[in-house]
């Protein structure tokens, strides 16, 4: 799914259903192929961004702009996806609104840590809850 050297590598968790439902939604808004999605558990994949901590890749989606190595994870990532997908410009004016950025950073922490209790699989029911959010970026600037 996606292009090998897009604009943008998506990791997400493989083995989560939402997860999964999510990276099919988003390939369907990539018409112009800026998106590699990657699943974590893909040989090679943690290694190639090697700044980001393993334990990131099970508390959020991570999307690394390639050419630089710039890094966002939970909502900061989908405000940052938004912005480049065709369809995602429709709402991403919605993050230009007061407190909506802290807003939907809370929704994204609640939603993973709850995503065990919504049909995620049973690899996300082995997982422990206390996941560390700190902030919506992670790694290079």
């Amino acid at each position: 799914m996606g292009e090998p050297g897009g604009r943008y590598a998506v990791i997400y968790d493989g083995h989560c259903k939402v997860c999964g439902r999510m990276v099919r939604l988003l390939g369907k808004w990539d018409r112009n192929h800026e998106l590699e999605i990657i699943p974590s558990e893909t040989p090679g994949a943690r290694a190639r961004f090697p700044w980001i901590p393993p334990r990131a890749y099970e508390e959020s989606v991570q999307v690394i702009r390639t050419r630089d190595g710039k890094t966002w994870q939970g909502a900061a990532a989908f405000e940052e996806l938004l912005k480049v997908l065709p369809q995602g410009r429709l709402v991403s004016w919605l993050f230009k609104i007061p407190f909506a950025r802290p807003l939907a950073e809370r929704f994204y922490r609640w939603f993973a840590r709850n995503r065990y209790r919504m049909g995620c699989s049973e690899h996300c029911a082995v997982h422990t809850l206390d996941l560390d959010y700190r902030d919506g970026e992670v790694g290079k600037n």
